[in-house]
């Protein structure tokens, strides 16, 4: 089953089992080993190959997150104690890319023999006032750099010296190895639910790296796995003969699926300022809202948390836009929105299980609600529709691609005829996360950018809140504090129409009453006449 990354409301966390981004939360972290080894020689899937493919001087496939603390800071050798205490329950942060000669298949994760935690872990400290502007400057040149593709594809800054004696951490992942939904899990590893550091189940063995395998290994490895593909695709079919009426059924589904993906693609998303060649340079702004808010907003006007968020997005960028002299008159902007794929059985794998839909951005309407309204409709079209059914087999298909084929497909996917900007937002946990005592204020993501796209914008809730990342190419988006500002003010227009709707719904009530009451107090004359009640007043829609 297909799920939008967050279509759920973002307060869905709780402390008690249930489904969702952060369940590994409310278990021994040592679960994450239960569903999959993460072993040396494991290949990439298509999926993760392809953020390979997609990556480019100026267009890094990283992502990450702002973790911000209350004080006082560790320090660097507590910290990487406390890293290095845990980081056999996530075995491939000990591996790296080997990627097999002549493209005889997908790279594969091997045991970095030269795996150094030190070099993972950066320290820096901001000189005064350590303002948060301070911080977004400093984490925007940690995003700027891509990662190393000769080491385990990570890093860990431990920021000091924030205003209020607080610290932060800016984590950087690549996206071939751990999706946002996965990255939720991997928050187990560093986080607590308590301020007392709690014991985690010991490593069996000491790591000892295994051997790298030579090229001509790979090589025969490559090989035999492309032989085997249509072995696997016969395996399906046979699958498919046994059952006959649910693979018709899947089928018919996965076509209109493939057709409603093959009508989005002719059908290219306009032409904006966001859409233009990006440098290496990035930009990072911070926008922290209240989930109540965004809750209040749903119940007044219907939807979800997700359809409200986008709303504000929408309202955001038409201001932005605005600013810069830009004409929304007729704008649709289309957002990519990733869907996770990740079912039950999939939980504490690395990896991307994910595929991606096409949402609408309605600019070219002024009013806050009709823009909710519409972006409710849209995406409510979206989950009934078979875009994530079509994309899921598009997904599976590029298993069996040989990878220059699987790259020029993954190229494809980001073009800029397909969408303005990614749009992302992941259900975090509603309760207090802990690092060595010192309790997580804000948890602020980092998206990335793809060629050809300025502007990313994620989201994450935590704890009654709601924190904004936007994520800028250096120079087009030199306004990104205005941007910050016009989700602030998109919201709060937002506020106001729910606070106008409420006023309106409580008059009607009471003149509602107040005729009632004056029904029961009217003079038995007889006629059966009762007097209207001397109130004057105006109901609108």
């Amino acid at each position: 089953m297909t799920t939008p990354v967050g279509s759920e409301d973002l307060c869905r966390g709780s402390r008690s089992a249930r489904g969702g981004g952060y369940t590994l939360l409310l278990v021994d972290v040592s679960s994450l080993l239960s569903k999959e080894p993460q072993a040396h020689g494991d290949r990439l899937s298509a999926i993760d190959a392809s953020f390979l493919a997609q990556e480019t001087a100026e267009a890094h496939m990283h992502l990450g997150a702002v973790t911000i603390f209350e004080g006082p800071a560790p320090s660097y050798e507590e910290l990487v104690a406390h890293i290095r205490n845990r980081l056999h329950l996530v075995p491939r942060y000990r591996q790296k890319l080997a990627v097999p000669p002549m493209e005889t298949g997908r790279p594969l994760w091997i045991d970095d023999s030269n795996f150094r935690l030190e070099y993972h872990l950066r320290h820096a400290a901001l000189p005064a006032p350590g303002s948060e502007e301070q911080l977004r400057v400093l984490a925007a040149r940690v995003h700027s750099q891509p990662l190393d593709r000769a080491k385990p594809l990570w890093e860990i800054s431990l920021v000091e010296g924030l205003q209020d004696g607080r610290f932060a951490l800016v984590s950087k992942t690549h996206h071939a190895l751990v999706d946002g939904v996965a990255g939720v899990d991997l928050v187990t590893v560093l986080f607590d639910l308590v301020a007392e550091a709690q014991p985690v189940t010991p490593a069996a063995r000491p790591w000892s790296p295994q051997p790298e395998p030579s090229q001509a290994e790979m090589a025969m490895r490559g090989i035999s796995g492309l032989a085997k593909a249509p072995f696997r695709l016969a395996e399906r079919a046979l699958e498919a003969a046994t059952r006959p009426k649910e693979a018709l059924e899947a089928t018919l589904d996965a076509a209109e699926g493939l057709g409603e993906i093959a009508w989005a693609a002719l059908n290219p998303a306009p032409p904006t300022p966001f859409n233009v060649a990006i440098g290496p340079h990035r930009r990072l702004g911070f926008v922290r809202c209240e989930l109540d808010d965004f809750k209040r907003i749903k119940d007044v006007f219907g939807g979800t948390v997700n359809d409200v968020l986008l709303a504000v997005v929408a309202g955001a960028l038409r201001r932005l836009l605005r600013s810069r002299g830009v004409r929304t008159e007729g704008l649709d902007l289309r957002a990519l929105v990733p869907v996770s794929i990740r079912g039950e059985g999939d939980r504490g794998r690395l990896g991307n299980l994910i595929v991606a839909m096409r949402a609408p951005l309605p600019l070219y309407l002024s009013d806050p609600v009709a823009r909710l309204r519409l972006v409710k409709q849209s995406m409510d079209g979206l989950k009934r529709s078979k875009q994530a059914v079509g994309a899921e087999v598009l997904a599976h298909m590029e298993q069996f691609a040989p990878p220059t084929v699987l790259a020029q497909a993954s190229r494809l996917n980001f073009t800029t005829r397909l969408f303005n900007l990614l749009v992302t937002n992941v259900p975090g946990p509603q309760f207090p996360l802990y690092l060595l005592g010192r309790r997580l204020e804000d948890l602020i993501p980092v998206a990335f950018l793809p060629r050809d796209h300025a502007l990313a914008i994620a989201i994450m809730s935590y704890d009654g809140g709601v924190d904004f990342g936007l994520l800028g190419d250096y120079d087009t988006m030199a306004d990104i504090e205005v941007l910050a500002d016009a989700i602030r003010d998109s919201l709060d227009e937002l506020l106001s129409a729910a606070d106008e709707a409420d006023a309106v719904v409580e008059a009607g009530a009471a003149v509602d009453e107040l005729r009632a009451a004056q029904a029961r107090r009217a003079p038995a004359n007889g006629t059966g006449e009762t007097r209207e009640p001397d109130v004057i007043t105006r109901r609108s829609a």
